[in-house]
């Protein structure tokens, strides 16, 4: 059979959905009524999990089915002060300051501020780009390729011939004061550098040495949750609501004072 058949016999069958028509289907669990239990991944989430984890690990837990050991979820969650700055100049902040001043509700402002930072420059998808690149970096290491023809061949380069790549640029400034202590709470929480933050400090030695460009927080992030074997759909999910402590702070003190006085225009 053809791929053209096989892709019409694709068409005709309407089976799949007609099995979930009037169902919902779940692996990841539910609220049985006549039993008042709330199931979550195979556990009780109020008998068994409520109080005895933390919501790092819950987050964890319902972005990717599997629950992970404290460590790993506290490393996480203290990384996210990384990207919490209370700072209005950071567009996603700058969006929730926009809510506050127009005496929008905290929920539409973050929800707001959180679309901002679905963005191939900044937030959550910058990480999970970097970890693609420090992945498909990795499998060509593996291939017997060494570190600086990787840095040479992988990344796309601006139409002036520097490169891109994800993890390693940063914009305004060179560095990322951020690094020194996500390096002191992984050695704190008992973390070594795994193959794929190994890769990226090789990478880094070289574009530092050439470039003057080093890594940033994003591509730390990204290669030690690479590590601990989470996929880069998994950190995307994980991530994706990192960013409302810093909008929060923004929208609260703009909220606060009187009406449209954030960034004001005359008419």
């Amino acid at each position: 059979m053809s791929s053209k058949q096989n892709l019409e016999k694709r068409r005709d069958d309407i089976g799949f959905w007609d099995r979930k028509r009037g169902t919902i289907h779940t692996r990841k669990g539910g609220f049985v009524i006549s039993k008042g239990t709330v199931y979550s991944h195979g556990y009780r989430l109020l008998e068994e999990l409520m109080g005895k984890i933390t919501y790092f690990q819950l987050l964890i837990l319902n972005a990717t089915s599997r629950l992970p050991e404290r460590p790993v979820a506290d490393w996480l969650e203290a990384s996210v002060f990384c990207v919490s700055y209370p700072d209005a100049r950071i567009w996603c902040n700058h969006i929730g300051s926009l809510g506050g001043a127009m005496q929008a509700t905290p929920i539409a402002a973050n929800c707001a501020g959180l679309l901002a930072t679905d963005s191939r420059l900044y937030g959550p998808l910058s990480v999970v780009n970097s970890a693609k690149f420090i992945t498909e970096a990795l499998s060509l290491k593996k291939t017997g390729m060494g570190v600086e023809e990787i840095v040479e061949t992988l990344p796309r380069r601006r139409p002036d011939g520097t490169l891109m790549i994800p993890g390693f640029n940063r914009p305004i400034v060179s560095g990322d004061e951020r690094i020194p202590l996500l390096e002191k709470l992984t050695q704190a929480l008992g973390f070594e550098a795994g193959t794929h933050l190994s890769l990226a400090y090789g990478i880094e030695a070289i574009l530092s040495k050439k470039y003057n460009e080093y890594m940033n927080s994003g591509g730390y992030r990204a290669a030690f949750l690479s590590d601990q074997g989470f996929s880069c759909q998994e950190i995307y999910r994980m991530l994706s609501i990192n960013m409302t402590a810093g909008i929060t702070a923004c929208y609260s003190e703009a909220a606060d004072q009187p009406g449209e006085s954030f960034f004001p225009l005359r008419c």
